[in-house]
């Protein structure tokens, strides 16, 4: 069984590996899951011999996370995480970033209409404070209500045009496809499989982009840590354009009919 939690080190943990900034809210931070889809990731790309360092101002997960630093955020919107994503960056210095953020604007009902344009606010903050990031930018994971639901499709509808955009180092995940209601534990956020298939949809996505896993830039020849094998191809999943620390107090933003039989202190 999963720990439930883990008090944060003096110090973020280090491998000296690639650093690699999970970003969001509380199905970054893991919900339910402490650790999330992070435990599934970390444990693919240990296996396939990539050096990661995770890092962010959270920390959570069980002893199977090798690195249990993050940036999840529970119950944060878009436009609180553009608030601080700036600070955060500057603390750790990112080489990949992996964003998953619009859920808590959903089902807040939080000024839906501009939710695609406000998400350019922290993606512009990405792009300018650390210029030679890969950032991949991921539609939000599906919901079990109907009303809830639409609102999701409509936003992940204009998150294309958005990273389209935003250059040849973001890149857009597609994240929903990857799991049906069947992966959710309360009808929001995912159960253990749903998490793990988060992680094989991010860690294909960042296969395909060599460079996301290599330090200070893109790859001349082989594969990243293997050297004399051809580079990789982009993968289903990653959707090609064309040419904390947990906060308990932060509310889910759903009515209570709608909120999670879970223990009723946690929160999104």
């Amino acid at each position: 069984m999963l720990a439930l939690a883990q008090v944060a080190p003096a110090q973020a943990e280090s491998n000296g590996g690639v650093r690699v900034m999970p970003l969001g809210d509380s199905i970054t931070d893991g919900f339910n899951v402490p650790g999330g889809y992070r435990i599934n990731l970390w444990q693919r790309l240990a296996g396939g011999g990539y050096t990661v360092d995770f890092v962010g101002s959270g920390f959570n997960g069980p002893a199977s996370l090798g690195d249990h630093d993050h940036e999840g955020h529970s119950g944060w919107r878009i436009d609180q995480l553009d608030a601080n994503i700036v600070t955060w960056l500057r603390a750790t210095d990112p080489r990949t970033v992996l964003l998953h953020i619009g859920t808590n604007d959903v089902n807040q009902n939080y000024d839906l209409a501009n939710a695609p344009a406000r998400l350019s606010g922290p993606i512009d903050k990405i792009r300018s404070t650390v210029p030679e990031v890969e950032l991949f930018v991921a539609t939000i994971t599906p919901e079990s209500d109907p009303n809830l639901e639409a609102r999701v499709r409509a936003y992940n509808a204009a998150i294309p045009g958005v990273v389209a955009q935003k250059g040849s180092r973001a890149h857009l995940v597609d994240m929903h496809a990857a799991l049906t209601t069947a992966d959710l534990a309360d009808g929001v956020h995912p159960n253990a499989g749903g998490y793990d298939k988060m992680a094989v949809r991010w860690y294909d996505a960042l296969r395909s982009v060599p460079g996301s896993l290599v330090p200070g830039g893109r790859p001349t020849g082989g594969h990243p840590g293997r050297p004399g094998q051809p580079r990789l191809r982009a993968v289903p999943g990653r959707l090609r354009r064309q040419h904390h620390r947990r906060r308990p107090h932060d509310h889910l933003g759903l009515p209570r009919w709608h909120q999670p039989a879970l223990d009723p202190h946690r929160r999104r």
